[in-house]
């Protein structure tokens, strides 16, 4: 199975380490063909910066769509996933919302912990859309973003530790969402810390690309083409014959 792995974020050091874990995670399972957004922030972490990943990640399906099996938008908040389903012909993931499912599956009330103070109402925003409001125990984050945790996480670890047992002990959370491709592999790290489960959203999203890819699923009805001005060759191309 071949899986178009997209980090709309355009910083290409987070895609090589999502890709890393992505393919540790697999093994034999599927190959991830990973691809860094062509435009835009260099790591989301605003709604402006989300509205135009979510561009950034149709743009990415264009390119490199063609011969895939299934789509893992690999950026917690998932910017573009409805739009990328509308436009797909295989199934798409998203980080976020996978590991929301997994949350609500492991447990009663889930939490999400992750870098930059700007992702909490965007966050709670995202998980009330989907229909888990009732479910959200907390968004906790911790001052440095993303980015800067992907630079130094070793430095974040502490952090994110205190965070997600606040979410244990202060919001009654029993399972706990470290979202993030950025913190990709730091919730293993951080578990023996926190009295709760540590979900990583990386891994629960990257097993769910994988199901997806299996069920070998295809739309048998192409959407409306869409005539557009000003977009790349490629997307346009993919949305006039969509």
């Amino acid at each position: 199975m071949r899986i178009l792995l997209i980090n709309p974020n355009t910083s290409d050091s987070v895609t090589a380490l999502v890709a890393k874990h992505v393919e540790t995670i697999a093994g034999d399972a599927a190959s991830f063909v990973p691809v860094t957004g062509r435009f835009g922030a260099r790591y989301i972490s605003t709604r402006a910066s989300a509205a135009i990943a979510g561009h950034a990640a149709l743009d990415a399906l264009a390119t490199h769509g063609n011969g895939c099996d299934a789509v893992y938008l690999a950026c917690f908040g998932d910017p573009g996933l409805l739009a990328l389903r509308e436009i797909s012909d295989v199934p798409v993931v998203g980080m976020a919302e996978a590991s929301c499912l997994e949350a609500c599956r492991r447990g009663h009330r889930f939490a999400i912990v992750t870098g930059g103070a700007l992702w909490r109402p965007m966050l709670t925003e995202f998980v009330a859309s989907l229909g888990f409001a009732d479910r959200l125990a907390a968004v906790q984050t911790i001052a440095p973003t993303g980015g800067e945790i992907a630079a130094n996480p070793d430095a974040a670890l502490s952090q994110l530790a205190a965070a997600c047992t606040a979410c244990f002990t202060d919001d009654g959370a029993d399972v706990v969402i470290l979202g993030g491709a950025a913190l990709a592999g730091l919730a293993a790290q951080i578990q023996p810390m926190v009295p709760v489960p540590v979900l990583c959203s990386v891994e629960v999203g990257t097993h769910a690309a994988i199901a997806a890819a299996a069920k070998q699923f295809h739309r048998s009805e192409p959407p409306p083409a869409l005539d557009s001005i000003g977009l790349s060759a490629d997307l346009a191309k993919w949305l006039g014959q969509a």
